[in-house]
């Protein structure tokens, strides 16, 4: 009875969000992801296409095979029945980390992309001063569009980041702080953004610890749509990968944020990145602001009513033919 309990309650909760979110615009996004390693990814984008708080003009693949991290965006968007999201390829690299759910995207049936810089660039000048940058991975792409137009960079009205370490490194709170992945593969690009003068909302290792636990896990398995069944085979694939069973929610978090942010409140900080990617707090004047402290409950609050009451479904095929 307590399970179901919190299920309704949940689902009360979500109702209230949602007709809320129908009183005002819906808030342009564009996300940059390195979707397909960690699992985290996957949770944030589910959440960013159960909410219609966001109107999402675009997803782009960052980092590593940049061209299967689009091919896995197009089988989302088109399992979740959302083709009218552009799915775009950023700036391929070398990556050492594995891809833990390359069968899953792989599945899916390939197609053309646009180039990610240009895409963002384009959207900004024709939305200047509304699009939000959801960035949830290593910050190539972001790099190189302030490269080419740092005026129409300018435009976006903020950046939503998870990256970064101010207080806390990877484990529980005391651990010393560390370069974190995302700022640390491409420790250039985010100096870049720090001196963008672009309003950044960063959701760094100190916030974003947040267990997807057996409990949730269990939650999640009681429904089945579109969106849940390959919630749970990609985390199958992420386990099998990396011999892990509870996933940390990093970008969810992130996710969560850029819906309503009360869910992570921030500090104003003034930030500076060294060349490996070690995030530090000096003088100055902010140049980000950032959420330091987990709200675990107000993140879940907000994450598993839209899962878990989404019906999102697709009607065209989205797995190729064998």
């Amino acid at each position: 009875m307590r399970f179901s309990a919190l299920t309704l309650l949940l689902t009360l909760a979500f109702s209230a969000q949602v007709t809320f979110a129908q009183t005002r615009p819906a808030t342009k996004i564009i996300v940059d992801t390195d979707v397909g390693d960690d699992i985290d990814d996957a949770f944030a984008i589910d959440l960013a296409l159960s909410s219609p708080e966001l109107q999402i003009l675009g997803i782009s693949s960052a980092w590593g095979d940049t061209t299967l991290r689009a091919r896995m965006l197009d089988r989302m968007v088109c399992e979740t029945g959302r083709k009218e999201i552009i799915v775009n390829s950023g700036i391929s690299t070398k990556s050492a980390t594995t891809f833990s759910q390359a069968a899953w995207a792989k599945a899916g049936i390939e197609h053309p992309h646009a180039d990610a810089v240009t895409f963002l660039l384009e959207q900004i000048k024709a939305h200047p001063g509304e699009i939000t940058l959801l960035a949830i991975g290593p910050l190539t792409n972001i790099g190189a569009a302030i490269d080419r137009d740092p005026a129409a960079f300018r435009k976006l009205q903020r950046v939503v980041l998870m990256g970064g370490s101010i207080h806390r490194g990877y484990g529980p709170v005391g651990t010393a702080p560390e370069p974190e992945y995302n700022i640390a593969r491409d420790p250039v690009s985010a100096q870049k953004l720090l001196r963008s003068g672009v309003p950044i909302f960063m959701l760094p290792l100190d916030s974003t610890q947040i267990k997807f636990d057996a409990a949730k896990r269990s939650e999640l398995a009681s429904i089945s749509t579109p969106m849940t069944d390959a919630l749970q085979v990609l985390i199958a694939e992420w386990s099998r990968s990396t011999h892990q069973d509870s996933p940390t929610l990093f970008d969810a978090v992130a996710a969560a944020y850029a819906i309503d942010a009360k869910t992570c409140p921030m500090t104003p900080l003034h930030l500076e990145v060294d060349d490996k990617g070690m995030m530090r707090t000096t003088p100055g004047s902010p140049n980000a602001n950032a959420c330091l402290e987990p709200k675990e409950d107000a993140f879940f609050s907000l994450l598993m009513p839209r899962l878990l009451n989404q019906r999102l479904v697709g009607t065209e095929t989205c797995i190729a033919a064998k």
